[in-house]
């Protein structure tokens, strides 16, 4: 199933060799301007009228109370109600560490503070329609709360029935979520980003989503804080050797391939033997998969099995390739790990899959696709803040400073700026 790729003897630039998907072509950023304008100008009736031609359903109702939620987290499994709750500690317990207190800098008689300060209303988008995914809805929104966010609120796609499963109902009440609206797709982002009667405006769009949903993210880009990742199509390379089980690295390369087309599974090794044998567990993982069909449609377009001459090799194509998902299931992991300078998150070992950090690790599942890991990481409590400062000198302080500023402002040709400054420190 996996495409084989021959890279050993070829050294430089690997830009013009190793395949990508597709580029997003004009039709699709096209379709995406057109729901965003039907958004804005018909509201809620535009929301329906969308989720009836691409859903199929029609909703009773575009908005989710908390009360329908924490029923939802009382009829789920008892043993899913444990794992949502386990995964949201881990999540709060490692975001936790993330968030900063106010930095102060102090120089004589000028004192500069950076106070961070959350957003006042953050929206996260949760994948659905045929699947569901509560491990997102965690993910987006129990960071949001932690960094201090007043209000958070999820747009998820509704089922065939109309309904939003209980597993992310149930989800949503232990994050914390003050609403849901069954509402997915680009008209979901665009009713976040200028709202509509049944959906208020937010600050901040957070969670991955298919290449419409990321797309129309980038279009509403300057009126609402999007982070600077693509979240799109689920992406994997497993870098291996003969040291880890082979069925191990198969099953690892088809994870992230599940979530269906446009992502990208590659294995990458310098070892022609593991290669093989991978290759054929993943034939033999196959047979039984319940998602056969999504996975072979991910593997057709975008799955490859690398070959290269050494280690050192692998890691130039996994910084070329830049990967959301890259797992070191080889010799050395630790070490190779710190020499990585592209990706979203690194699982190092044979027992370190990717669904590990999926579920339970606890950093944000939610990372960038694309090849935007060269410059973007994962969802942090950083993308629901921003930093605000408060400045105060005094007298001493503005006078010795005084200078600086002046000569500053006078060869930018800014005479108020600089007058500002000369009428202080004249007035003494």
């Amino acid at each position: 199933m996996l495409t084989r790729l021959d890279l050993r003897g070829i050294k430089g630039a690997l830009g013009d060799i190793l395949p990508r998907p597709d580029a997003v072509g004009d039709e699709a950023l096209e379709a995406v301007r057109t729901i965003i304008t039907e958004v804005r100008a018909n509201g809620d009736d535009a929301l329906r009228e969308l989720t009836l031609r691409f859903d199929g359903c029609s909703p009773e109702s575009l908005s989710v109370g908390r009360d329908e939620m924490e029923a939802a987290l009382e009829r789920v499994n008892p043993v899913v109600a444990e794992a949502l709750l386990a995964s949201a500690a881990a999540i709060r317990r490692h975001h936790e560490g993330q968030v900063r207190q106010e930095h102060r800098t102090e120089d004589a008689g000028l004192v500069v503070r950076s106070i961070p300060r959350p957003v006042r209303r953050a929206g996260c988008y949760v994948p659905g329609g045929l699947a569901a995914y509560p491990s997102t809805l965690l993910m987006t929104a129990v960071p949001a709360r932690v960094a201090g966010v007043e209000e958070v609120v999820v747009c998820v796609p509704p089922g065939p029935d109309g309904r939003v499963p209980d597993a992310t109902l149930a989800a949503a009440a232990v994050a914390g979520v003050d609403g849901l609206h069954p509402v997915g797709g680009a008209q979901a982002i665009a009713a976040l980003a200028y709202g509509t009667e049944s959906i208020a405006a937010v600050d901040v769009i957070v969670g991955p989503g298919n290449v419409y949903v990321a797309l129309a993210r980038r279009e509403v880009a300057g009126v609402v804080g999007i982070p600077t990742g693509f979240a799109g199509p689920s992406e994997v390379i497993v870098v291996g050797d003969s040291t880890v089980p082979a069925d191990f690295a198969a099953v690892d390369v088809l994870v992230q391939a599940e979530h269906g087309p446009d992502g990208l599974a590659w294995l990458l090794t310098w070892d022609e033997d593991f290669a093989d044998a991978v290759e054929s567990a993943i034939d033999r993982h196959l047979l039984d998969s319940p998602r056969r069909t999504e996975i072979e449609a991910t593997l057709d377009s975008s799955g490859y099995c690398v070959i290269v001459d050494t280690p050192t090799d692998a890691l130039a194509v996994v910084d070329e390739i830049a990967p959301e998902h890259l797992q070191l299931m080889c010799e050395g992991a630790d070490d190779m790990a710190l020499e990585v300078r592209n990706a979203g998150a690194v699982f190092c070992g044979p027992w370190s899959p990717a669904s590990l950090g999926d579920y339970m690790a606890g950093p944000s599942h939610v990372l960038p696709t694309a090849g935007t890991a060269r410059f973007a990481g994962a969802l942090t409590v950083s993308d629901f803040t921003k930093d605000v400062h408060v400045v105060t000198a005094d007298r001493a302080a503005i006078e010795r400073l005084g200078p600086h500023i002046v000569a500053l402002a006078d060869v930018e040709g800014l005479y108020a700026h600089a007058e500002s400054v000369r009428m202080r420190v004249d007035r003494g």
